[in-house]
């Protein structure tokens, strides 16, 4: 029961979102379903999608030295296309795992489950929202085109993950650092080690976070069977694959700035390594407020990895203008 004069919770609101967000409070009653159903009342998503393509993009304009009027195209149209597949991405899950959520405390409350929706409905949603990011697709080079397209084929697959294997997380990561090997080759026309690099990094930091939001899940997903690595590795033993993680991500991270970075240009590499050096520290600091019991903490530390993989940006941003 709401305390007399206390705000009440606008109807329909999912039980994680952000509260006072401006879907639950400004978008028209028609169009909140459909906005939940993309997670926009939940923006961490999207930033977690986007980093990856801006790290890309940003490091393949330090290593040949150009900056385009293109590239802030390429820099927005990502940020466009990480809203709309982020969209069509969860949209898809939510399709997929409508009998799931529906016995899971967290996600109970979602369109599909609690009625706000048909899965009919979701699904026209989601091939909306696809075929106005591929519209942006097509704007791109031909090789960056073609790996959007293929990038399809992770996010279809992702939501049965945690049916079959204990590392659904691996193939999260597979799907939501696509954007490093996009940006990358939007920019230079190609795909380079440089950023087959950056996206493995991506993917151990994937791994790191999603690990410590499948905690807030562990005791449903027990109970109804599905398969995560926070349940893999159990509450003694996630630091210390947290920290493996971490290791994995800055040192991956650290390759890729190497194997981009300009020949003999010593400062540009020493700020250059400044971005996983202190994404590193970040996730330490992670590490150290975790309580894997804690659901508040654990979503909070989670949405953190917004600043965690904006560092990098800002290093490297800083880099192309020394």
């Amino acid at each position: 029961m709401s305390q007399p004069g206390a705000t009440p919770e606008p109807q329909g609101q999912v039980s994680d979102a952000v509260r006072g967000n401006w879907v639950d409070h400004h978008a028209p009653a028609f169009a909140r379903p459909y906005l939940r159903l993309s997670r926009a009342d939940r923006p961490i998503g999207t930033w977690l999608l986007l980093l990856p393509c801006w790290w890309g993009l940003l490091l393949a304009m330090v290593g040949d030295g150009q900056a385009r009027w293109f590239d802030l195209w390429i820099l927005a149209g990502c940020g466009i296309g990480a809203f709309l597949m982020r969209g069509a991405g969860c949209t898809w899950n939510d399709i997929t795992d409508r009998d799931i959520d529906g016995s899971v405390a967290r996600t109970a409350s979602r369109p599909i489950p609690s009625g706000q929706v048909s899965a009919k409905q979701a699904l026209a949603w989601a091939v909306a929202q696809s075929l106005v990011a591929f519209c942006i697709l097509l704007t791109f080079p031909p090789a960056a085109i073609a790996l959007g397209v293929l990038s399809l084929l992770p996010v279809a697959i992702y939501p049965f993950a945690k049916r079959f294997t204990w590392w659904p997380q691996v193939f999260l990561g597979i799907a939501f650092n696509w954007g490093a090997l996009l940006a990358w080759t939007a920019h230079t026309g190609s795909l380079g080690l440089p950023a087959v690099v950056l996206y493995v990094s991506g993917m151990a930091w994937t791994l790191f976070y999603d690990t410590i939001y499948a905690h807030q899940d562990k005791e449903d997903d027990a109970l109804i069977g599905v398969k995560s690595t926070a349940r893999l590795f159990g509450d003694a033993a996630t630091p210390k694959w947290l920290a493996r993680f971490l290791v994995a991500t800055v040192a991956l991270m650290g390759l890729a700035v190497v194997l981009a970075a300009p020949r003999g240009e010593i400062l540009t590499l020493v700020i250059l390594i400044g971005g996983p050096w202190a994404m590193g520290w970040h996730m330490m600091w992670q590490m150290r407020k975790l309580d894997v019991d804690d659901n508040g903490r654990l979503l909070m530390l989670f949405r953190s990895n917004r600043d965690a993989g904006l560092l990098p940006v800002l290093f490297f941003a800083v880099a192309l203008l020394a």
